[in-house]
Parts: structure tokens; sequence; C-alpha cells
């Protein structure tokens, strides 16, 4: 029995060795794989919060660079309703973008492709002029932005200024007449430190370790720009942060990577060694209490698992959004407040009681009476409580809060509020700085829209007098030509000029120019009809388009009525000012109406009326057509000739109407044309003064006739002097008397002739002084054509010419006519009277030089003595001549 006894025993200690030994074996195992769950479990848990760390992050990361990219857009939006904004305008502009709560570091703008403008400009001026299609940096990304028409953000790049910065890039387009066109580049630089500083990256309490890739925003593909390169390798959590046009993903791991913390190993541990124990024990007792205990500890394991993960996310949650959390006893009155809400009232968290009554003496009194009526009523009517109030803190100063709250019983019968308080100032100064912001953005677009109108207005019309300028002209010209194409109307265009404004103007002064100006625009606008067009087109130029003109005498009469009209004076501060008008006519009845060809038609019959005298009008033909382009055929070989040397002197002498003797000869301009031979100065020198080029062969010749003159002294043909024509182009010239500087003349050796019907009483004060250094410079100045004109007495005084040049016109029939003859007297007795000496030009026989003879003329000039030669052609005369005398 001892032995079965034994033996029971040994098989029941067999048995419980076994099932120990069963059991530690399982909990064994049982404790390596809850160990492996745990750590499993652990570090699900720490890729959730490190999930929502970098949740946070991407959601600043987003909001930052958004915020930046809407500031931005505000000034492009600017700059499209303003596409000719100057540097000051686009500096007090970005001024603003860089005040507001961002990371904007500067702004660039690139009106076709060259950066212009500059905020701030103080470090970055080298980039002002920087053209980015000539720049191989930047080219690609600038024409990126400009071929496909939307924001692109590349980055991070190294600053020359120093640090780094991220460049996003807008296109700017503007609308011109329904068509949008591209206008250039908007660039913003913004700062990498400040923008991650802003978004929490360069947190030190951060708890975990964040990479970033997605250099110029190419998303999961791109290269990092941010971070430990280890991060990618060691299974981080991910995120993207998504910005216009493209994105970049986030990369994180917590501080010191996935390893579970050694402390909480060993707790875990420690619990699944002492649950072993506990199991052990119950071995004894039961199999079922055991299994009951190790469910319920399961049970309450998780439960506690789950509270602590709950009561960190809250904690979390809590701390991050500053929201304070408070309760009430309804029945005793007792008020309980975390440390935020002591933070949030200005109050010390130093675990001080508080009551209804403290939280009343905090509230705003013009928010006192509603706040409490809030409260009341959701305790009374046990609802939702929500109130929003301002506080007055201990420190003074004041701050907005919302709070929410509910009502609940509790098992004992007794009533409590509990809610949450936060601090909305930011908001409500944001609501406020938008509803300013929305007021003053509605003030400034009608200020836009009145200063559109006005610079519409400004840019289409004329602002002296009023009237339309050339760019509406342009653009009524254009309406009509399209017209034309649709019901095959007529348009006429006369362009009006002024004769005698510039005498005005130099004469009376700007203002009395101005106020002609005006005047005349306001007969002009008196004289057409309700739907023609009159523009201010140049300084005292004028348009009038007529469309749907009946016939050419309709134009005819409109012209006549203005020539009438502009006849009478007009009398400005006290003082008469005469002038008259020019006007070409042209018209185009065809469908397809061209207005350059129509301007230039009528610029051409202008032209022509001018060249009959002025103070008339003349229309466009076919002839004025073929007439002007024979005349550019003619200035384009003027312009040749001149570079051939081409144009020569011909000479003619002049005699002593007593002795016969050489007194001086005269230089003329001929034109050695390679086809046409010898021209005559009446073929080409009208032409020469419209192209402005006449003074240039006033050079040529003057320089070749001081040539030949010095070679016939070193000959020993004894000519006292020579005269050469001069231009009113040439005596106007500034360079005139630099010109003459540079010459090689004895004084007294060369004479200048003066046409006299083109200035003296109308010269204006270049001409005058130029006059007055020639004589002193030792030139004699002669009047030519004398009689032709109109100078007066006084003039032929002051002027004090060496000799007048008595026109043909009255030489040649003098013998005939006793009119011509009294003139002729009478001129050479003014020229004795001036001791000025008189030169007959045009004396044809020898009747005419015994005629002039005995009214006592000075010299003689004509074909009955010679005719006009070259230069050897007159050396062979000299000679002669000498071997006549000798």
């Amino acid at each position: 029995m001892g032995t079965t006894l034994r033996s029971r025993d040994s098989r029941v200690s067999a048995k419980i060795n076994y099932s120990i030994i069963a059991t530690l074996i399982t909990i064994v195992l049982v404790g390596v794989f809850l160990d492996i769950q745990n750590q499993k479990v652990a570090e699900q848990q720490m890729r959730a919060e490190v999930r929502n760390q970098i949740g946070l992050i991407r959601t600043k990361l987003e909001g930052n660079i958004n915020n930046n990219i809407y500031l931005v857009r505000g000034l492009i939006s600017t700059i499209q309703t303003e596409p000719d904004m100057n540097q000051d305008r686009f500096a007090e502009l970005a001024q603003h973008l860089l005040k507001e709560q961002s990371q904007l570091r500067n702004v660039a703008a690139a009106p076709d492709l060259v950066i212009s403008l500059m905020y701030p400009m103080a470090g970055n001026e080298k980039a002002i002029g920087l053209d980015y299609r000539k720049n191989d940096k930047q080219r690609a990304a600038a024409l990126q932005v400009r071929d496909q028409g939307h924001f692109v953000l590349a980055g991070p790049v190294n600053l020359i200024q120093g640090g780094q910065g991220f460049i996003g890039r807008f296109p700017v387009f503007s609308v011109i007449d329904g068509k949008k066109l591209f206008w250039g580049i908007v660039s913003a630089v913004i700062d990498v430190k400040r923008l991650y500083q802003d978004s929490g990256i360069l947190d030190d309490n951060l708890p975990i370790d964040i990479a970033i890739m997605g250099k110029d925003a190419s998303g999961a593909l791109g290269d990092q720009f941010f971070g430990h390169g280890e991060i990618m390798q060691t299974r981080p959590v991910f995120a993207d942060v998504v910005i216009q046009n493209g994105s970049w993903r986030i990369a994180a791991i917590p501080k010191g990577g996935w390893t579970v913390p050694f402390r909480e190993i060993w707790i875990n541990r420690s619990i699944i060694i002492i649950a072993g124990i506990l199991i052990l024990l119950p071995i004894f007792i039961t199999g079922r209490f055991v299994n009951q205990r190790r469910k319920n500890f399961n049970e309450l394991r998780l439960r506690e698992e789950q509270l602590e993960r709950l009561s960190k996310r809250l904690e979390l949650a809590l701390d991050i959004s500053k929201v304070g959390v408070w309760e009430m006893n309804l029945g005793t009155g007792k008020l309980v407040w975390d440390e935020r809400m002591a933070e949030l009232y200005g109050l010390p968290s130093d675990g001080e009681k508080h009551n209804y009554e403290n939280w009343e003496k905090a509230l705003h009194p013009h928010d006192l009476k509603r706040a409490r009526q809030d409260f009341q009523t959701a305790i009374e009517r046990k609802i939702r409580y929500h109130s929003e109030f301002r506080v007055i803190r201990s420190a003074g100063d004041v701050r907005n809060v919302r709070a929410i709250g509910a009502v609940y019983d509790e098992a004992n019968g007794s009533s409590r509020i509990i809610g949450v308080n936060w601090d909305v100032t930011a908001d409500v100064a944001l609501n406020d700085d938008l509803k300013r912001a929305k007021s003053e953005m509605e003030i400034r677009n009608t200020q836009i829209m009145y200063a559109k109108s006005r610079i519409e207005h400004l840019a289409l019309h004329d602002s002296l007098t009023g009237i339309p300028n050339r760019r509406f002209l342009d653009d009524t010209l254009s309406e009509l030509a399209a017209k034309s194409k649709q019901d095959k109307s007529k348009t006429a265009l006369l362009i009006v000029d002024l004769d005698r404004f510039k005498q005005i103007n130099d004469t009376f002064g700007h203002a009395t120019g101005d106020a002609l100006l005006i005047h005349v625009s306001g007969i002009l606008e008196s004289c057409v009809r309700a739907a023609d067009f009159v523009a201010r087109i140049g300084g005292d130029e004028f348009v009038i388009v007529c469309d749907t003109y009946s016939c050419l005498a309709d134009l005819e009469i409109l012209a006549n009525s203005i020539i009438t009209k502009m006849k009478p004076p007009m009398s400005y501060n006290g003082k008469e000012c005469r002038f008259g008008v020019s006007i070409g006519i042209s018209s185009d009845g065809s469908s397809n109406m061209d207005p350059k060809q129509l301007l230039i038609n009528a610029d051409l019959a202008l032209y022509r009326a001018k060249r009959r005298g002025r103070n008339c009008f003349e229309f466009y033909s076919e002839d004025l057509r073929i007439e002007s382009n024979r005349n550019k055929k003619v200035a384009d070989e003027i312009h040749r000739g001149i570079e051939q040397n081409e144009f020569i002197p011909y000479y003619q002498p002049q005699f002593d109407a007593k002795t016969g003797l050489i007194v001086g000869v005269e230089a003329l301009v001929r034109w050695n044309h390679p086809r046409d031979g010898i021209l005559a100065p009446y073929r080409f020198m009208n032409i020469a003064e419209e192209i402005s080029i006449s003074s240039e062969i006033d050079h040529s010749i003057l320089e070749q006739t001081l040539n030949d003159f010095d070679r016939w002294h070193r000959s020993g043909f004894q000519v006292p002097k020579v005269s050469v024509n001069v231009s009113l182009q040439r005596l106007s010239s500034e360079k005139l008397l630099d010109n003459l500087s540079q010459l090689d003349f004895r004084p007294g050796t060369l004479s200048f002739e003066l046409v006299e019907s083109i200035f003296l009483d109308e010269a204006d004060d270049i001409i005058l002084n130029n006059i007055n250094r020639i004589k002193e410079m030792g030139i004699e100045i002669e009047i030519d054509d004398f009689g032709s004109g109109h100078t007066s007495i006084v003039s032929l005084i002051n002027l004090e010419p060496a000799r007048l040049k008595i026109d043909r016109q009255l030489i040649i029939p003098a013998i005939d006519s006793p009119a011509p003859l009294r003139l002729v007297e009478l001129i050479i007795e003014i020229g004795k009277s001036l001791n000025i000496d008189v030169i007959a030009e045009g004396v044809e026989t020898l009747d005419h030089a015994r005629l002039l003879r005995k009214l006592r003329c000075s010299a003689l000039q004509g074909f009955a003595f010679a005719r006009p030669m070259s230069a050897s052609e007159f050396e062979d005369f000299l000679d002669s001549e000498l071997k006549l005398t000798g």
C-alpha cells in the first residue's frame, strides 16, 4: 500500500510535474508570443503616433505654402489690371505681402521674361535686367511656366543672398481687346528656414525624425532635400504634401527608431512572469478559475491599454489646441478648472479652487449679460451650451473665448455641466480683418474702375485740346475698315495742318501756341457733322474722318468752310495771331479700305497744298501718287549722289558795270547725274529740301568752291571774291558755325547769298545769330532775288548786307515796261542810300547792260556776258580774259 501510495504519489507528482513542466513550457511559449505581439502592438502605436505628428506637420506645410501662394496671387491680380505697373507701385503692393504672416523673402516681376520689378530692392539689385531666356540656369523653368500657363514651385535652391529658398513662379496673363496675352512671370522666394520653423519641422521637442523628398515639387520620385538618408531605410511613415501642380513626400520615424523603450519592455515582461506565477498556483485549485483569471486579466490589460491610449490622445489634442476643460457641480457651485483654463483666463496654475463668481468677474462688462444668459439657458433647458464672449485677464489684456458644454445627471441624482473653452482671439481678429479688407477692396475696386475709365479716356484723347488722339484715330479707322467690308460705305480723311504755327509759337510763346491749338480744335468740331471724327495727331496736325459722305463736293464744301473760319485772327493776351491752314483730302469707297494708305494719300495731298502756296486744300489723285513715287526715286538718287560726290559747282562771273572787269563769281549747284547728265537746281533742290538734305549739298558746294578759288589764285587768276547760295536749312543749323570754323578762307573773299523770300522779317533767333556770327568771321552777306519777297526796309537796315541782287523777273521786262523799270531804279537808289552794292542778275542782252549801267548798277551778271561754267571751263574763260586784258 505504501508502495502504491508512493506510486500514486509519484504518479500524482509526475502528473503535477508534467503539468507544471507543460504549464511552464506553455507559459514560456505564451510569454514569448505575447512579448512579440506586445512589441508589434507597441510599434503600431508608435507608427500611429508618428502618423499623427507627420499629419500635423503636413497640414502646417500645406497651409503655409498655400498662404504664400494666395498672397502672391493677390499681387498678380493687381498686375493684370495694371500691366504697365512701375517699381514704386510694385514695391507698395509687395511690401504688404512681406508684412503678412508669411515666409516670403522677396518678390520679383519679369514682364516679357525680363526682371524689371523687385521688392525688396536692397540686396537684389543684381537681379534687375535678368533675361530668363538668356540665363542657362533659369531658362527651362521660366519657359515651362510660360508654356504650361500655371504655377511651378522649384527648390530648394541656394540663394546668392545666403540661405535657401523655394522659388514659386507664376505666369501672368493680361486681357487686351478680349484676348488673353502672356504678360510675364512673377517669382516669389519662400525662405526655407522660416517655412520649416513655422511648420514645426525645426521644433527641438519634436518626437520624430523627418525626411522630405520631391525636389521641385516632383513628388515621391523626386530627390530628398531634407533629413538624414537613413530615415528612408528604416520603414518610415509616409505622408504627401499636396502643392499646386506638384507635391512633396514626408517620411518620419520616432527619435531613436522603432525600438520599444527598455522600461516598457520589461514592465510587460514582468506582467507576463507574474501572470505565469498566478497561473501556476491555481493549477492546484481548478483550471477553470485559471482560465477565467487569465481571461479577466487579458481584458483588463486591453482596457488599460485603450484607456491609456485614449488619455494620451486626449492630452495631446488638448495640448495642441490649447483647449481648457472645466466642470461645475450645479448643486454645490463647485467649479474645477484644469491648467489650460487657468492659463486661458490669465490665472496662476496653483491648484486654487474656482467658482461661478470667478468666471463672472472675468467677463467683459459688455458681454456679461449675454454670456450669463447663455449659461443659464443651457442649465435650465438641459441643452447643449454654446457661447462666445470676451474676458479681461488679470494682466488687463482682452481675449475672445468660445465655450461649449453639456449638462448630465449622475447616478446619485446630482447634476453637473462639463465643457471646454478655447481662445478664438486670432479667429475674431482675422474675421474682422477680412471684413475690413473686403470693405477696402470694394472701395479700391471702385477707385480702380474710375481710374481705369480715366486712364482709357486719357489714353485716347489729347491732353491739351481734349479731342481724340492718334491712338483713338487708329482704332476708329480700323473699325471703319471692318465696317467697309460689310456695307461698302465711303470714308474720307482730311489732314489739316496749321500755317505759320511755328512762327506764332516762337514769337508769342508756347502758351499762345497752346491757345491756338485749342482754338483750332474748337473750329474744326464746329465745322463737321455729328457723325464725323476729329483728332489731333501731332504738334499742329489734325485729322477729320468723314464716314458715309455723299460726294466729293461735300468734302470740298467742308474744306472751304474750315479755311474760311480759320482766316480771322485769334486774339490772345491782347495780341492778334494770324494763321491759315493747308488741307490734304483722300477718300476710299472700296470694301478693302486700308487706313494706313488713306493717311498716306491725305499726307501727299497736304504736301501738294503746301507747295501750292498754303491756305488751300488739295485732293489726292493718281497723278499725285505717281509724282510722289517719282520724287521718292529722285530722293533716293540724291542720297546716292551725295555719297558719290555727284553735286558740283558751276561758276557764273559777275562784271563791273563801268569797267567790265570781273568783280566776283557765283557758285551755282549742278547735279552731274550719271544717267541724265548735268541737271539744274529746279530738278532736285525742292526735293532735297523736303528730305532735309539741302544743307549737305550746300556744304559740299562750299568746300569745292573754296578749293577751286584757292587753285585759281595759285594759278595767277585774279578773282576778287566768290559767292555761294545758302539754304534755309543750312542757315538754321546750330552746327553751321562749327563747320565754317574748320574751313580755310580769307576774310572778304567769300559771300553767302540768302534768298530774300524765305527769311528776314520772319527769321528766328538761330538764323539771326548765325548771320551775325558769319559776318564776324569775315563772310559777306548778299540778298539774292531781291524784289521777289517781302523784306522790310527796317530788316534791311538791321541786316546790313554787302550786296543786293535784283531778281531777274524785274530785269527782263525793265526795257519795255515802265513799272519794272521804276522798281529797279528804286532798288538801286535804296542800295546806294544804304551804302549797299547792287548786282543785276539775268542780264541777257547788251541793251539790258547799257540800261543798268545808266541806272548806276554796281555789277552785272547774265547770259549777255557768260553762262554758268564748270570749273575747268571757267579756268579757260579766265585764261582767255587774262590774255585779252594782258
